[in-house]
């Protein structure tokens, strides 16, 4: 899908620096940028408090102001801005989540014991590491190394693709059935 002419004019707007122009791209972006936030927790059994989610969403839009709006500047408009910013906003959360919680499927939330920020003790995220690698190493190669890349590090198919030099349309399926497997593994025998 290429750049709508409403959000090239918007962001040729924002990008001149022009009044009101940022309050008008947080409206237009900050349902994109929620969604990007849940669904990220949401894959990997992350359950984020209100305060947690506004956090995050506050770093996509200050990752995109940052360094006089680098990451809007060198957008090449080859594709949609909804596309460009799911990208950024994805790999931001993803960051900060592993940054805060660890790569493992930890729960998040109050009802559990926690350090005085939230976040899980660290016994538990190294029984979730050890938990994810021992999954992880029950897979084979390929499928580790693919679920690896997505998941824990945020890279996207195009990038998992020229890394692994699988075709970007078969890491999906991939992914789909790493996943199969790893439920597998986590049901209780």
């Amino acid at each position: 899908m290429a750049l709508s002419p409403t959000d090239r004019d918007l962001l040729d707007r924002l990008l001149r620096g022009e009044p009101n122009a940022w309050e008008l791209f947080v409206d237009r972006w900050i349902g994109l940028v929620s969604q990007v936030v849940r669904f990220s927790a949401d894959c990997r059994g992350v359950h984020l408090s209100a305060a947690d989610r506004e956090d995050l969403i506050a770093d996509v839009f200050v990752t995109l102001l940052d360094r006089d709006m680098a990451a809007l500047r060198s957008f090449q408009r080859r594709s949609s801005l909804a596309t460009y910013l799911t990208v950024i906003a994805r790999r931001v959360v993803i960051r900060r989540m592993m940054q805060t919680i660890g790569p493992g499927p930890a729960q998040h939330d109050g009802a559990a014991a926690s350090t005085p920020n939230g976040e899980p003790p660290v016994e538990q995220r190294v029984a979730d590491r050890e938990q994810v690698a021992q999954m992880l190493g029950g897979l084979p190669a390929e499928e580790a190394a693919v679920v690896r890349m997505f998941h824990l590090e945020g890279r996207s198919y195009n990038e998992i693709s020229r890394t692994i030099g699988m075709p970007e349309n078969s890491i999906g399926p991939v992914l789909s059935r790493a996943r199969m497997r790893m439920r597998r593994m986590a049901e209780p025998t």
